[in-house]
């Protein structure tokens, strides 16, 4: 069986690429499946989580691969895969070079020094040189910047996030 605590987030399917089932997959690590020996990812299904062994792979950008999985064989299977978080087992990612996505941090409580709790990162825009974290806070979206120098400390075990934050900040959301 499958643990949320196993595994790791390492991208997103965006959408199908062509007929044939191929999905576009939105992530930093690109050369993750070239030494594994039967690459997989899991995907959380109606509250599940699935592996699925990935049948192809080839390179579409800097940021995205086109991927075939086994099983996934049109437009239409593939289509249940858009904008599905990605994971894969933890134990299996190569080790920290320096420049550790940020999407890591998916899923953490984010907890100010002063303020509190804040919520939990729902998601992490890279695109840019300004890393942003998109907290959800009780339902509201909260956009907040985010650099290395505002993290007080990383509870990696219970998914916290302690940060510092610039006052005012959450005045502009």
């Amino acid at each position: 069986m499958i643990r949320k605590e196993d595994i790791a987030t390492i991208g997103q399917f965006a959408k199908p690429h062509g007929i044939k089932g191929e999905l576009t997959f939105v992530t930093n690590y690109n050369g993750l499946f070239e030494d594994a020996d039967d690459p997989y990812v899991v995907c959380e299904m109606d509250g599940i989580w699935v592996p699925f062994f990935v049948e192809s792979f080839r390179s579409k950008s800097t940021s995205s691969l086109l991927v075939k999985l086994e099983g996934v064989n049109d437009e239409t299977t593939a289509k249940k895969f858009t904008n599905r978080m990605v994971y894969y087992p933890a134990d299996l990612l190569p080790e920290d070079d320096g420049n550790e996505s940020w999407t890591r941090f998916i899923g953490y409580m984010l907890t100010d020094k002063v303020l509190g709790e804040i919520g939990t990162v729902a998601d992490v825009d890279e695109s840019t040189a300004n890393i942003v974290f998109r907290v959800d806070d009780q339902g509201k979206e909260r956009l907040i910047p985010m650099a290395e120098e505002m993290i007080c400390s990383i509870d990696e075990q219970g998914k916290r996030m302690i940060v510092s934050l610039p006052e005012g900040i959450l005045d502009l959301n």
